[in-house]
């Protein structure tokens, strides 16, 4: 009897190793809570009893984790109303996860989110790749979007057009079909093809709480931000109402993906009822109801980007705010140790918070202006909205009297302006030169043309291109930008700008639209493949020529490989590959607007190994920064759009 017990246990623990093993391995995938951090968030706002909020908290906590334990489900929200200081709590899991992977991420979301975040703190949020836990002391369920949208992108593929459409073919179904399934969530494996049998595994999730229209209008969100990781093999989206994520690697088994074709089909359905239906109304109908449509669309898209107003755009959203004495304390009372520049009006600073973040503070002077304030506004109602890998990131603000503080991600290489002069003077490889160009002309096209609102930001130069630790860029100081209405191909406005980046037509005129940034951008090129800044007097041997004029006139003899920089090492880069993005600085400084390049433009060429026939450059013109009007404090101008300065036309090819 004993042997038989034993030969049982024995067989059972055979068999549960079999079960464990069997799972563990299948398609690679690990059953595991996919603890991966994403994001965490904390609210800088407290509560006024931290007792009675931090016992409603706990409480709530404790319901969820009961909820999805006792009744297998991945997800649940909970709300406990006790004293003045309530809470309200979501959790949810990845519907993939099994139960007991569900409430490890639960407990791991819990522990990291008590341990980050003050218990003061009346909100926070904390996504992992498995799991995504909210807390506020007011109700936010059903909320879907924020400005916190983001995207995380890894593993970068190139030359892959196989990965690449079938990537965007994958995603749109998946935001087409996943607010049509009931739970809002779909998992899928999709082959590439010619590609020796590599997969998409794709996943789209919305919390269930939301209607189908909001659940709709994050994923269509997702879709958009996914636009600038295609390159990538692995990446995802998150934001408070959905999460979408795709890799070539397998993250969950194949047993848990389903046939979205029939909620596909479903939308092809209803469009066709929805056509009969209309023929069977009539066609004056039709007529009415699309007059309708026309008048609303165009009151709307009238509405949505004021002109040249950034504080008139109500849908950008302000970011959070920082209490003046947690800057003070991160900068040792904004000590002379801690002072890492100066602008015109103020100076910045390098904090530590107190969670050990190490931030970047901008601390400007108002005084009594009244622009200085306008600017203070623009920069903070615009860059808190705008995430992109090469903008530089917004993390809050400050006001102490006349005194306004912007807080930023901390930039551990300085600025690009940095590596044109000084001991740092030939410090960047050709490579990282390469990167720096692609980078700022992926951050431009972003702004100018996949953003909801069209951004000019009218101070593209040198100095405002930060490199993160990788020596990516990121375009930073938005205090001058400005919004174009789409219906607008320019406005005119006051001028605002800096000497030696300045297009002409906006400088002599006050004639502004995006191309004023591409002709600043092309500037730019031309500074970090010359070495040299394009603001500087010119050397006895350059014959009197400023920068722009000496990339000219070495372009029209066909020798604009001698205007690299001679710090470079040849046989770091290819000839021809530096002569076309020399190239592609003169398209984008050319005389007329109209035949400069868009940024996605100049982004396609940057990757392509020549330029097209017809992409040559014509007769640029330069705005000689002799003749601006000399202040004491600083290059940049601010005046009528009647600027008074000369204009150089270079000579013809």
């Amino acid at each position: 009897m004993v042997l038989w017990h034993l030969q049982q246990k024995s067989f059972f623990f055979i068999l549960l190793s079999f079960t464990i093993w069997s799972w563990g391995t299948l398609d690679g995938v690990v059953s595991e809570p996919q603890t991966v951090l994403v994001t965490l968030g904390c609210s800088l706002e407290n509560v006024s009893d931290v007792s009675i909020f931090q016992n409603n908290l706990n409480e709530t906590f404790r319901s969820m984790r009961t909820k999805i334990s006792n009744q297998s489900t991945h997800f649940a929200t909970e709300q406990v109303v006790r004293g003045n200081n309530p809470t309200y709590g979501l959790f949810q899991c990845r519907n993939y996860l099994s139960i007991t992977d569900c409430l490890t991420c639960f407990d791991v979301a819990d522990n990291k989110i008590r341990h980050n975040c003050s218990a003061a703190s009346n909100g926070a949020h904390i996504i992992y790749d498995g799991c995504f836990l909210r807390y506020e002391s007011s109700s936010f369920f059903e909320q879907s979007t924020d400005p916190v949208n983001n995207i995380h992108c890894e593993n970068e593929t190139r030359n892959s057009t196989e990965l690449a459409s079938t990537v965007q073919q994958v995603l749109k179904n998946l935001e087409l079909a996943t607010p049509r399934i009931t739970g809002y969530f779909a998992a899928t494996k999709t082959m590439v093809p010619n590609s020796n049998g590599s997969n998409i595994y794709a996943f789209a999730q919305c919390v269930e709480n939301l209607t189908q229209s909001g659940c709709d209008n994050c994923l269509n969100i997702a879709l958009r931000n996914f636009q600038i990781c295609i390159p990538y093999s692995d990446a995802k989206a998150f934001d408070f109402g959905c999460f979408m994520r795709y890799s070539t690697t397998a993250f969950f088994a194949d047993n848990q993906t389903i046939d979205i074709n029939h909620f596909l089909n479903q939308g092809d359905s209803s469009k066709k009822k929805a056509i009969i239906g209309g023929v069977v109304g009539g066609a004056s109908f039709i007529l009415i109801l699309l007059a309708l449509i026309a008048l609303y669309m165009r009151s709307q898209s009238s509405k949505m980007v004021p002109k040249g107003d950034i504080l008139g755009a109500t849908e950008l959203k302000g970011p959070v705010n920082f209490r003046y004495k947690d800057l003070k304390s991160a900068t040792k009372n904004f000590s002379e140790t801690n002072k890492i520049g100066e602008e015109g009006f103020g100076d910045v600073y390098k904090g530590t918070l107190k969670n050990g973040k190490v931030v970047t503070i901008k601390k400007l002077d108002l005084g009594q202006s009244k622009q200085l304030e306008k600017d203070f506004e623009s920069e903070v109602k615009l860059i808190s909205n705008v995430h992109h890998r090469n903008i530089i990131r917004l993390l809050g603000c400050c006001s102490k009297g006349q005194e306004r503080f912007l807080v930023y991600e901390h930039m551990k290489n300085n600025n690009v302006g940095q590596f044109l002069s000084g001991e740092n003077k030939g410090a960047l490889s050709w490579i990282q030169r390469y990167g720096i160009i692609l980078g700022i002309a992926r951050g431009l096209a972003y702004i100018h043309e996949e953003f909801h609102v069209r951004i000019i930001h009218r101070d593209v130069k040198t100095s405002n291109i930060l490199l993160d630790d990788d020596f990516q860029p990121k375009i930073a100081d938005f205090g001058l930008a400005k919004l174009l209405p789409r219906d607008k191909s320019h406005i005119s406005t006051q001028f605002s700008g800096t000497t030696g980046y300045v297009a002409p037509e906006y400088a002599m005129h006050g004639q502004l639209s995006e191309k004023v940034d591409t002709y600043s951008y092309g500037v730019v090129v031309l500074e970090i493949i010359s070495g040299q800044k394009s603001s500087n007097a010119p050397k006895a041997d350059d014959k009197g020529e400023y920068l722009l004029q000496k990339a000219w006139k070495l372009y029209e003899r066909g020798m604009h490989i001698e205007f690299v920089d001679e710090t470079l090492d040849p046989n770091e880069y290819d000839a021809e590959e530096v002569k076309k993005i020399i190239e592609i600085g003169l398209l984008c400084t050319q005389a007329s607007p109209a035949a400069r390049p868009r940024m996605s433009e100049i982004v396609r060429m940057l990757k392509r190994k020549s330029l097209m026939e017809h992409q040559v450059p014509t007769m640029p013109v330069y705005v000689d920064p002799s003749s601006w009007p000399k202040k004491e404090d600083t290059s940049d101008i601010s005046s009528s759009s009647n600027a008074t300065a000369s204009i150089s036309i270079l000579s013809g090819r």
